[in-house]
């Protein structure tokens, strides 16, 4: 017998509620970006999220990303930079890499610049950091 996997499904009537709560949309000040990353940073601090919660927070990731690409390019970033960046303004510590990177010798590798990010590593740290993992390849 073969089982069929669902996805779970969004309740409706609960992202209302959080689309009501948050009112996400297009950024266009930076006040409204501060306010959307208190949201994600408040968002991403708890222990697990509804399914409702984490498309919630999927949509202001996206809408965070599309401002700040608009507004503060990253011309001459690195991948390494980036993440650095990143890491620093999400508190992630270089530990919490290994997952990603799997050993704590590749961590300081692709940190001090001497490894460069595969694009295995770039999807898992760009699901870490909730950032599009393009950001991680040259």
């Amino acid at each position: 017998m073969t089982s069929i996997k669902t996805t779970p499904t969004i309740n409706s009537e609960i992202y209302s509620q959080l689309l009501v709560k948050y009112q996400p949309r297009i950024i266009k000040t930076e006040e409204e970006n501060e306010s959307f990353l208190a949201v994600v940073d408040e968002l991403m601090s708890r222990r697990s999220l509804t399914i409702e919660e984490d498309a919630i927070l999927d949509l202001l990731v996206k809408l965070i990303e599309d401002f700040e690409e608009k507004h503060y390019p990253l011309n001459g970033s690195t991948p390494r930079s980036v993440m650095l960046h990143l890491m620093e303004a999400q508190n992630i510590t270089a530990s919490s890499l290994v997952e990603v990177f799997g050993s704590s010798e590749t961590v300081n590798k692709i940190m001090s610049g001497e490894s460069e990010i595969s694009m295995e590593q770039a999807v898992a740290l760009g699901k870490m950091l909730h950032v599009n993992y393009n950001l991680f390849l040259k």
